[in-house]
């Protein structure tokens, strides 16, 4: 005998349980917080990343989400806050969220960071309510030259990414579909 309430239950639960768990801590930080999570995310970008800290200084400006969540029990999701800062001062907040379908059970705490090259990306980026990766213009995820340094000579893009997890640079990741939204802190 089928049972939909059952299914849609079965469905639901992880979901919701899910969405709580992202929404929860990571949604509670204040701009205090953020701001403060945003300089120990910069220092570890700048210490780990050969090059890292003189291609931040170069950059029109970046958005730093210091603890994105990414989970999933069958559906899955990423979430985080972050700080956006045109040289160097903080000027808005916004939160990243993406979702997923498939095979996926667990999770891990990462940070990323949106770099803008471009000072019109970054002014058409920030001058929206919201903004979504793969739509509203793209991002492409870097990966370092040889002996670990940034390759400047090889971005074309106006806007790159970088994400490090606990064990360093990540690779083979996308932001496609990720969505920026700001927020009021």
């Amino acid at each position: 005998v089928f049972r939909p309430l059952l299914l849609i239950a079965t469905v639901t639960e992880p979901l919701m349980m899910l969405t709580g768990w992202m929404r929860g801590p990571a949604s509670a930080a204040s701009a205090k917080e953020l701001d403060a999570g945003t300089d120990e995310a910069i220092g570890k970008f700048e210490q780990e990343i050969k090059g890292g800290k003189a291609f931040l200084e170069s950059s029109k400006g970046m958005l730093v989400f210091p603890r994105v969540l990414k989970g999933g029990a069958g559906f899955g999701g990423e979430y985080g806050e972050g700080a956006f800062r045109i040289k160097g001062k903080t000027v808005d907040y916004y939160s990243m969220l993406q979702g997923s379908f498939g095979l996926q059970l667990g999770g891990e705490i990462k940070t990323v960071y949106l770099v803008f090259l471009d000072e019109a990306a970054m002014n058409r980026f920030h001058d929206g309510e919201g903004w979504k990766a793969g739509v509203d213009g793209s991002v492409s995820l870097v990966t370092l030259g040889a002996g670990g340094t940034i390759d400047t000579n090889n971005m074309k893009d106006p806007i790159v990414a970088f994400v490090l997890g606990q064990k360093g640079l990540m690779y083979n990741l996308s932001l496609e579909g990720t969505k920026f939204t700001k927020q009021k802190k």
